[in-house]
């Protein structure tokens, strides 16, 4: 289709200025005639005549209602030739429904736009680029870094996304504790030593699937587990090593009280908790180790009473019990301070003392 110059800039400047004191209403039927005008050709119109038409929509879109501005973002987002500035204008407005249709599909945004884009808007701008045909590591570098969780899932999901070194790093961090991020990312073709630290990171569910979904790395994982269970084993082993150090000195020098234990336990440090009761009532460390994971209580209960704690206390070390492994919960709290306020300490002594001779051989262990 021809068009003539003179002709179409002498159209559009008669609509502008018509529109320099004009209703709302006629903005909007101003600015659909002038759509109509320019969607009938596109590719007709010369660089000059594009750049006319950018100018008329951006004078429009000043004083333009929400609803014409969204519709004018889904009649130009999938236009190759659609003014660039006008896009942008629409890109950046605050209103999600506005600015969505083109962040979803104009071409005419480039890389730098999406990025400060990606930067600057809310997490529906960011979602609305994380569904884009394409995207550059550059772009997914911020969705990943600024997104939210379903931002940082739908670019995953989205098989054009490029990432970079820097943006594995981030989403390895985003997945840990995330099932949902770790599994959209170990479903994906990504690089093998990636997939490899997400295995070591992930929990035991999506570690699961992913190895069902890729047989291929079966044997590098068998490998990785085995190190992360050495390492596992070797940090738990310092760990309680300190504590233990920690808790001996506060012993030798006379303030391992009730306050300290309790302050332990409402922090959630076992160890620490187990070796304060075992050094206040000369019970070995493993032995109350060992009643720390065990489903009931009943013993911790009677070290409790010996050690000369209250039910503050031991409650709290309850709680700090249950939320350190997989320890029954069949025993209510209620149940468990009747027991305790029901045991005497001249009885819990007495049950020491007994078990006490047991360990030493001098009663049968069948004997109760």
């Amino acid at each position: 289709m021809g068009v003539n110059t003179a002709n179409a800039a002498s159209l559009l400047a008669d609509l502008q200025a018509a529109l320099t004191h004009g209703t709302v209403a006629r903005r909007v039927e101003a600015l659909r005639r002038v759509t109509d005008l320019f969607l009938y050709a596109p590719a007709a119109y010369s660089d000059e005549q594009i750049a006319l038409f950018d100018d008329v929509f951006q004078c429009l879109l000043l004083k333009m209602e929400q609803s014409a501005k969204q519709l004018l973002s889904e009649r130009l987002a999938h236009v190759v030739e659609a003014p660039a500035g006008v896009i942008r204008t629409l890109a950046f407005d605050d209103m999600i429904e506005i600015a969505a249709p083109v962040l979803l599909h104009s071409e005419k945004l480039n890389e730098a736009a999406l990025v400060q884009n990606a930067r600057e808007k809310s997490q529906g701008h960011l979602l609305a680029i994380s569904r884009r045909k394409v995207l550059s590591h550059a772009v997914t570098e911020v969705l990943v870094e600024r997104g939210n969780d379903d931002v940082v899932e739908s670019t995953l999901n989205n098989p054009g996304a490029e990432f970079s070194d820097n943006g594995y790093s981030r989403l390895i961090m985003r997945a840990e504790g995330h099932d949902g991020i770790a599994t959209c990312l170990g479903l994906r073709p990504i690089p093998r030593h990636v997939y490899l630290q997400l295995i070591a990171k992930a929990s035991h569910t999506v570690r699961d699937k992913l190895n069902r979904a890729n047989p291929q790395f079966s044997a590098d994982v068998v490998s990785v587990m085995k190190d992360i269970a050495i390492q596992a084993s070797a940090a738990k082993s310092e760990a309680t090593e300190r504590a233990q150090t920690l808790v001996r000195l506060l012993h030798s020098d006379g303030r391992l009280n009730e306050a300290q234990v309790a302050a332990f336990a409402e922090h959630g440090r076992v160890e620490e908790v187990s070796t304060a009761i075992a050094l206040m009532t000369d019970v070995p460390i493993l032995t109350v180790e060992n009643m720390m994971i065990e489903p009931r209580a009943e013993g911790l209960l009677v070290l409790a009473k010996v050690a000369g704690l209250g039910w503050t206390t031991v409650e709290k070390i309850l709680m700090a019990r249950h939320a350190v492994g997989d320890v029954g919960v069949s025993t209510s709290l209620a149940e468990y301070q009747d027991h305790f306020n029901l045991l005497r300490p001249a009885t819990a002594q007495q049950v020491l003392r007994f078990y006490r001779m047991r360990e030493a051989g001098s009663i049968p262990a069948t004997a109760s």
